[in-house]
């Protein structure tokens, strides 16, 4: 007979090995975002593009994630959470095999349909892992449990900016939009052609490897984490969900966050490149400061939120990232490189904080929303477009920063407002549903 965790407790007992299996996922989507980011500065020298052009990737990446969150959801909860997870890996490497005809055809729509399959894949992964981990335990300590797994995703991500920095940035040809437009149609295509398998290489490799890991999980016996019905009820669910006042401003302030992180991270090789005259391969070296600040960051913040309240951490840092976004826009040189470096801590405890603080108090409810915060995630395509408009129509990458300025201002007033007395009642009665044990294996 199983009891309920003590709420001290980070986890419940018997769920050490699936959460580390499951948090090893979160390295893994960290590592395919961040080889996305850098995807950007490539194609603007391969393809020689636009600022707005380029946003096209991510709005195929992020695009995909707002599309299959929702399935993704419904899969879950109609069968289980392995299930959305073998589903959600499957397509992650699918996406990136089709990296490989999309090289042979030198065409930038095939790589976008290569990211959207690959992405979708990673929509399901999310919406599956992030509430998966909050059921591991007492309802207390979900936003710890949550940050702690996602404190490896900046791991990943560290590791996709080296793959590219190797395999990718580093095998650009160093010709800029002018002189490629010099070339002639067969001289242009046979240096597009070993641009484009350099982009192919490690996604493919990264394929082969996912492989393995699907059939590791795939036999692997995983706790099932308690629900009191696999009926799927979208307008009874939608209907409850519009009402909790704290769970419509998470998606609303996600949306927000994503939107800013993924702008920022875009574009700092560019802004990178422009304040400190470097190529993209150098540049990529302050990205990685970036990740690795922000991977040291998310460990500390774990740490911290053992005395400090989480929204009242994400608080004080969406006003420390503002602030530091005002002189990335205003500063110029090495003070808005670093000012820009910074920002990057402030946003290590935002998405699972948000996300944490979002879905408590949901109960039967917890799946589906964690959906919607999922889907929220489209910012990171429609507010990265917006910033990449507003650097070609000013010419100035510097203005363009604005975008993120105000996002994390919407973040700071969600922190404000986060779970007030009003939904209290529905939280202590799902509390007590969320706080019963993973019990039965798959």
């Amino acid at each position: 007979m199983h009891t309920a965790p003590r709420k001290n407790f980070l986890l419940a007992p018997g769920t050490l090995g699936p959460f580390i299996l499951v948090t090893s996922l979160f390295f893994l989507w960290g590592l395919a975002n961040n080889m996305t980011d850098t995807l950007l500065a490539a194609f603007k020298r391969i393809m020689s593009m636009s600022d707005f052009q380029t946003s096209w990737i991510q709005m195929a990446f992020y695009g995909a994630y707002f599309c299959l969150a929702l399935p993704a959801a419904i899969l879950i909860k109609k069968y289980s959470y392995k299930t959305g997870i073998l589903v959600g890996l499957g397509l992650f490497i699918l996406g990136a095999l089709l990296f490989y005809p999309a090289s042979l055809t030198l065409s930038y729509g095939y790589f976008l349909v290569a990211l959207y399959v690959l992405a979708g894949g990673l929509s399901i992964l999310e919406t599956a892992a992030n509430p998966y981990i909050v059921a591991m335990g007492p309802a207390e300590s979900g936003t710890r449990r949550l940050n702690l797994a996602q404190s490896f995703n900046p791991i990943g991500s560290i590791s996709g900016v080296l793959l590219s920095k190797v395999f990718i940035l580093s095998q650009l040809n160093q010709l800029n939009a002018e002189e490629r437009s010099g070339l002639n149609a067969d001289e242009l295509a046979a240096v597009q052609s070993e641009e484009l398998t350099a982009v192919m290489g490690p996604y493919v490799g990264i394929a082969l490897f996912l492989v393995l890991l699907w059939g590791v999980l795939y036999f692997t016996r995983m706790p099932k984490a308690s629900d009191t019905d696999s009926k799927v009820e979208l307008a009874a669910t939608f209907s409850r969900l519009v009402r909790t006042p704290n769970y419509v401003w998470a998606v609303v302030a996600q949306f927000f966050y994503v939107g800013a992180q993924i702008g920022v991270w875009s574009f700092t090789i560019r802004y990178v490149m422009l304040e400190l005259r470097l190529n993209e391969s150098d540049a990529s070296t302050y990205y990685m400061a970036s990740l690795v600040l922000f991977m040291a960051s998310r460990f500390a913040f774990t740490a911290l939120m053992k005395f400090i309240q989480p929204k009242t951490l994400l608080f004080a840092t969406a006003i420390a990232a503002a602030a530091l976004t005002l002189v990335v826009i205003y500063g110029n040189g090495p003070a808005g490189v670093y000012a820009l470096i910074g920002i990057s801590g402030c946003m290590s405890l935002m998405f699972p904080t948000i996300y944490g603080l979002g879905i408590r108090g949901l109960g039967e409810d917890t799946k589906i929303g964690g959906s919607g915060l999922i889907m929220a995630i489209l910012g990171g395509a429609i507010l990265t477009s917006v910033q990449g408009y507003v650097s070609d129509l000013t010419q100035d990458i510097g203005l363009a920063f604005y975008v993120p300025l105000l996002c994390f201002l919407v973040i700071a007033l969600y922190a404000f407002v986060a779970e007030k007395p009003e939904i209290a009642a529905r939280k202590k009665e799902a509390d007590a549903l969320v706080t019963q044990p993973v019990t039965s294996v798959l």
